[in-house]
């Protein structure tokens, strides 16, 4: 299975996107983590902080001041000039804490709310991150800084720090499982898209083989196999057979189409064979006439058959034009003795004038053969469809055969004794050409009595 498959590419974009997934939610979580842990060292700190100045503000003395081991909890008391007052055991320095800002100049403004008064602890606290300086050892540590004033009115800035080694630690652990264990995951993920793709394809893989021996074979009878499951490979699978079928019912149509073809051109070129065979042994014997009439029976025969395969190769008009029905309907009808025509609309239609006539040519030579005493054709519009009604006074065609007349080649009983060397060819291609110009056209009985021959074709705006 080469990298450029479907299994390969699926499995390298599933893989990519839990990666990306992967990667987002691991760096939220470090993020989460170093965040919520940083700020539970600064509560820490600040309890701290908050302890330690309570004191000072209900007048403990410095020297009384209990402060927490500077390992667990630095903590130091400086006062306004930055002179240490108070500090834990073993604290020699701490780096990064906090200043209180310098005194602004005294502009008259009464507000003073942010000044503290004799014992009382400010509201507001410093946050910060630097490193405590404990007998020689030097740890991370994150620093509250909270400023109270004694009793005496004296100002001092409280700093208390809580270690972040516990902190660095969990999100370093947290970083090199998330850093071993994700390329595992993602191998895991791999894995599993590659077998899942697999197993998903095996069908069109089954598919694929059973086309290639029914190309190879040239046997359209067979089928691919449909899985039982309801997904779209199933559904693949179902289009592919009726594909199949659709391609099997045209080849057999082709192969009877050929088989009646030549067997229609046998009879006129036998008989043209025959007739200049006596000829050429009996010259006085030469029919002229029926030589004539033989060529042009060949002649529309193998037009017929043009038309046909044109119209089966998807011929449609190149540039549709309109047509007026009502003088084409006139135009045909004159053409033809004892033809009556009833136009009550003059609807328009896009397509091809000439194959037009030849539909209506088709169906009024039908009409004509048929018909023992009228022939008449009516022209009518209903919803912006124009409909052509056909009809005539023989025998008619029985319900069963309906159908059965649009089929190439097919001649009723009843009409071979009476066609004039019709091949069975103008009714399959009148209702060709309609579809082609998207109508339709059927057959049924006459009002009163007789066959009809109905073509529905949807019009256009007349254009000015």
């Amino acid at each position: 299975m080469g990298p450029g498959s479907v299994r390969a590419r699926t499995t390298l974009a599933a893989t990519a996107v839990v990666a990306a997934a992967l990667v987002a939610a691991g760096v939220a979580v470090v993020l989460l983590l170093r965040a919520g842990l940083t700020g539970r060292a600064g509560l820490q700190a600040e309890v701290t902080a908050r302890e330690v100045a309570s004191r000072i503000a209900s007048g403990t003395p410095y020297d009384r001041l209990d402060l927490p081991d500077a390992e667990d909890h630095p903590v130091q008391v400086v006062d306004a000039a930055g002179r240490v007052r108070a500090a834990g055991s073993d604290l020699r320095s701490l780096d990064g804490v906090a200043r209180p800002p310098a005194e602004p100049a005294d502009n008259g403004d009464d507000d003073d709310d942010d000044e503290t008064r004799p014992g009382q602890v400010s509201s507001k606290v410093r946050m910060s991150t630097g490193t405590a300086d404990v007998d020689g050892d030097t740890t991370g540590q994150r620093f509250a800084a909270l400023e109270v004033t004694a009793p005496s009115g004296e100002t001092l800035t409280v700093y208390a720090g809580a270690p972040l080694d516990a902190q660095r630690e969990a999100v370093g652990t947290v970083t090199r499982t998330m850093l071993v264990g994700l390329p595992l995951l993602l191998l895991v993920v791999a894995a599993v898209t590659w077998l899942v793709t697999r197993r998903a394809l095996r069908p069109v893989a089954a598919i694929r083989a059973e086309l290639a021996e029914i190309t190879a074979a040239g046997d359209l009878a067979r089928r691919v196999p449909v899985p039982r499951s309801k997904d779209e490979v199933a559904a693949l699978a179902a289009t592919t057979n009726t594909t199949l079928a659709a391609l099997e019912r045209s080849v057999a149509r082709q192969r009877d189409f050929v088989a009646d073809a030549s067997h229609e051109l046998r009879s006129p070129i036998a008989s043209l064979r025959t007739e200049l065979e006596v000829a050429q042994a009996h010259p006085e014997l030469l029919d002229v006439d029926g030589l004539a009439a033989e060529v042009v029976r060949l002649q529309h025969l193998a037009a017929d058959l043009l038309l046909l395969a044109r119209l089966d190769a998807g011929d449609r008009p190149a540039e549709p034009r309109p047509v007026d029905l009502a003088d084409l309907v006139r135009e045909e009808a004159g053409r033809r003795p004892g033809v009556a025509a009833v136009v009550e609309a003059s609807p328009q239609v896009a397509g091809s004038r000439g194959q037009l006539a030849r539909v209506l040519g088709n169906l009024l030579d039908n009409a004509v053969r048929h018909a023992d005493r009228y022939v008449r054709v009516e022209l009518s519009e209903s919803g912006g469809t124009a409909v052509i009604r056909v009809t005539d006074d023989g025998p008619g065609v029985p319900p069963a055969d309906r159908e059965r007349i649009f089929e190439r080649f097919v001649r009723l009983d009843a009409a071979r004794g009476r066609d004039d060397g019709g091949a069975g060819l103008g009714l399959p291609i009148a209702r060709d050409l309609v579809e082609a110009h998207g109508g339709t056209l059927a057959a049924g009985a006459a009002p009163g009595g007789g066959a009809l021959l109905e073509a529905r074709l949807p019009t256009t705006r007349r254009t000015a």
